[in-house]
């Protein structure tokens, strides 16, 4: 049980990498720049590899505003050496193995210490 996460497809996510053999994310990363001033509030991710798993719902795709900000945001936190993985609804709910080799496969470009699956 995870109290942070803020919608269903976000739980959904979490259980996901955890049940495939990732380490268990920590939810609702507030990311600051150097001011201390707020980037994001990310919704699953791993301080100690700076990884980040985003779940975009429809908004972000359908919203110009939303859009432009998720990518002013993504550059920014790139910038501050964070990897960023994104999940929407279809993979998660048709190609879950997708996901997990995506956010694998960026946890290992990292240097993640997890075990590979053969």
């Amino acid at each position: 049980m995870d109290g942070g996460a803020e919608s269903p497809p976000e739980t959904q996510t979490r259980l996901l990498l955890i049940r495939n053999g990732l380490p268990r994310p920590s939810t609702q990363l507030e990311i600051r720049d150097a001011n201390g001033y707020l980037i994001a509030r990310a919704d699953l991710g791993w301080w100690e590899w700076r990884v980040l798993v985003e779940y975009n719902g429809e908004q972000h795709w359908t919203d110009g505003r939303q859009r432009a900000w998720d990518i002013d945001r993504t550059a920014m936190l790139e910038s501050m050496g964070w990897a960023i993985v994104r999940v929407s609804a279809a993979p998660l709910r048709e190609r879950p193995h997708v996901v997990i080799e995506r956010v694998r496969a960026k946890m290992l470009t990292v240097g993640t210490p997890i075990a590979t699956v053969s």
